[in-house]
């Protein structure tokens, strides 16, 4: 059986797909199929949106803090069928819904993006993980290429107008305390907050 959603601390995570057009060095998926003690992570197959309003309307979601689209793949791959989704948790809940992206749908869809998550997410977490093109690539390994750094930050500012809370991540272990610190005016610049996150082995 598929693991579609699995609990996170006291949110509810949502996996629907696998495919991602990054590499990243510190990849979760490099370690197992799985995080959190949760189910396997790999899918099978990409679950219908039906198949993913089913197992999210199976948790007491007013129990819970957030809905995160985020699992084995990068959740903008599927951005109508996510946005579709989001569409019906809203319908049926009040819950705060995040999506945690590396800030590539852009690119993936080749239009801009941001202005389809108004009004149905709450929260967007970029990955930024480095202050210039290259560092980034080397760390991301985007299949973009060397614009991909400046079509993430693109979408990251652009959020910050159709989303009510925008933030940028850094992995610990990827990141100095001074790049740490050019991160964070990185994200002032574009009407984010930093987040540094802790690398979950």
């Amino acid at each position: 059986m598929m693991t579609i959603t699995y609990p996170v601390k006291n949110g509810i995570y949502v996996n629907m797909t696998n495919r991602c057009p990054c590499a990243c060095t510190f990849c979760l998926r490099g370690n197992g199929d799985s995080i959190y003690g949760s189910q396997p992570l790999w899918l099978d197959r990409e679950p219908t949106v039906e198949e993913v309003c089913e197992s999210i309307d199976a948790w007491e979601l007013d129990r819970h803090s957030e809905l995160v689209f985020c699992g084995y793949g990068e959740p903008t791959e599927r951005l109508a069928d996510l946005l579709r989704v989001a569409a019906h948790v809203k319908k049926e809940s009040s819950i705060p819904i995040r999506i945690n992206t590396n800030g590539l749908a852009d690119l993936l869809w080749k239009q801009h993006t941001a202005p389809r998550l108004m009004g149905l997410i709450d929260t967007v977490s970029v990955s930024l993980n480095a202050t210039n093109r290259e560092a980034y690539c080397e760390i991301v390994r985007p299949k973009f290429g060397i614009e991909s750094y400046d079509a993430m930050l693109r979408f990251t500012k652009e959020c910050t107008a159709f989303v009510p809370n925008v933030v940028m991540t850094v992995v610990d272990v990827v990141t100095t305390p001074e790049e740490q610190e050019r991160c964070r005016k990185i994200c002032a610049s574009l009407g984010a907050t930093l987040r540094v996150r802790p690398f979950e082995s």
